[in-house]
């Protein structure tokens, strides 16, 4: 059924476009047709492997902290660091010479990146590059025999996703994103909480991604080439949906007991970045070029239903004065949560709990993972520790033969949000199928487990 749909939509694409319209946003018309599931990822356990040996792609802003990282993870052996710029490769190198790794450097060519994943001696592939290059790179290592760490989101059109899903599973490779956020403490505790019913049946979640990113998004230094910026004018809708997303999914048990059914986006229009554009040519010629461009609005809301009937609102915005903001709400039939404004407030009731009871819930709820490697990771830093928290529970999994917590079905569905926002959007907000990239694999994938009831054997330097 799936397979049928999708190739209805790409022989619509192209009969379209030879009437004068475009296809819907997010579907290339020279897509190929979904082949049928081989295997499922969904609680696939690779090998276990003692040594897991990295080679990083995109060392420019986060990609020299996540070496610095992995390097102080035991069994790790960091081989190759790779990035466009020579001196940035140099400067993550030195970072961790400490640590005693010696990784070799590549550097200057735009396809240079090809020749770490195709090196013999190397498990995992980690990219931190530009949106643009996420795929492409994440297929690229998969065909080569590695596992794959792709940061956020880790496509941008919905033939990306299946792209990802069937390479994965061809390959029997792991593709994760690095959604850090659902290694967040509070999200970890929530997490724990909806498995030992505190909320009671689920029925709502809200998530999303509010940070005001302006004057980031047209420095010259922070996003090498402005790509960021490029972003933001040439794409519409939730551009960056995984980090709000990501826990409510795994709270709801998406791809694991239920699936999205459909969504519904809005969007204001920009007041705010093309005005910032027109300032900044004025005191600087290099900005001529975007003070004509047609920016993504302030504000994105999409509103997702489920199959069993339950619904998530999920926003973006990077242009507004706002505090940050991730949301996170929970509601059952029992209780809620909301993460922000923070301290998370929780109730049972009427009334929000006071902070005694909140405290118990910690005490009560606290999960494994956090208990065991709680303060070491927040010792260790990113993003207040889960940063640490993510590369070290993914290690330990190939480490020891355990599954991902985070499969590259969730990949490809947490991103798919993107593209299938802009479709919505330029339909007027008419709501939009999701794709079912589990093709009825949902049905029967087990929840993810944060029990740490195997592994967790893993040290930190």
């Amino acid at each position: 059924m799936e397979k049928n749909r999708r190739d209805f939509i790409k022989k619509s694409g192209l009969a379209l476009t030879g009437l004068g319209v475009l296809p819907t946003a997010g579907f290339s018309k020279s897509a190929p047709a979904s082949k049928s599931s081989t295997f499922n990822m969904s609680g696939y356990a690779a090998p276990r492997m003692d040594k897991i040996r990295i080679g990083f792609i995109g060392v420019g802003n986060r990609g020299t902290g996540a070496v610095k990282r992995m390097c102080r993870i035991e069994g790790v052996e960091i081989k190759a660091l790779c990035d466009l710029r020579a001196e940035k490769v140099a400067s993550a190198k030195e970072a961790i010479k400490e640590y005693g790794h010696e990784p070799d450097l590549y550097s200057g060519d735009p396809e240079i990146w090809r020749k770490v994943c195709e090196r013999s001696d190397i498990d995992l592939i980690y990219i931190l590059t530009p949106w643009k290059l996420h795929t492409p790179m994440a297929v690229f290592s998969m065909n080569h025999e590695k596992h794959v760490c792709v940061e956020v989101p880790a496509a941008k059109t919905i033939d990306e996703c299946w792209e990802l899903v069937e390479t994965s599973e061809r390959t029997r490779k792991h593709c994760m994103m690095t959604e850090n956020c659902c290694y967040d403490f509070v999200e970890l505790l929530t997490l724990n909480m909806a498995r030992q019913g505190f909320f009671g049946e689920i029925l709502h979640c809200e998530g999303g991604y509010i940070h005001e990113l302006k004057e980031l998004l047209f420095s010259k230094e922070k996003f090498y080439q402005m790509w960021e910026l490029h972003e933001n004018y040439e794409r519409k809708g939730n551009l960056y949906p995984t980090h709000g997303l990501g826990p409510l999914c795994q709270i709801m048990n998406i791809n694991r007991g239920d699936k999205m059914d459909f969504l519904v986006s809005v969007s204001t229009n920009d007041f705010s970045m093309h005005p910032l554009a027109t300032n900044k040519y004025l005191e600087d010629s290099f900005y001529k070029p975007y003070i004509d461009k047609d920016f993504n609005g302030n504000m994105s809301t999409s509103i997702i239903r489920t199959h069993l009937g339950k619904s998530i609102l999920l926003q973006y915005d990077v242009s507004s004065v706002r505090p940050y903001s991730r949301i996170h709400l929970v509601s059952g039939t029992e209780g809620i949560v909301r993460k922000y404004p923070e301290p998370a407030h929780f109730a049972k009731g009427h009334k929000w709990m006071n902070e005694n009871e909140i405290e118990g819930l910690y005490k009560e709820f606290n999960p494994a993972i956090v208990q065991k490697m709680g303060e070491i990771a927040k010792d260790h830093g990113g993003h207040g520790g889960m940063d640490f928290l993510m590369d070290w529970r993914t290690i330990d999994c190939l480490r020891n033969g355990l599954p991902m917590d985070q499969d590259v079905y969730d990949a490809a569905l947490w991103s798919s949000i993107g593209p299938l926002s802009a479709q919505s959007l330029n339909n007027r907000s008419n709501s939009v199928d999701v794709p079912d990239f589990t093709r009825g694999g949902w049905k029967t994938n087990a929840p993810v487990d944060i029990s740490m009831s195997r592994g967790g054997n893993t040290k930190v330097k």
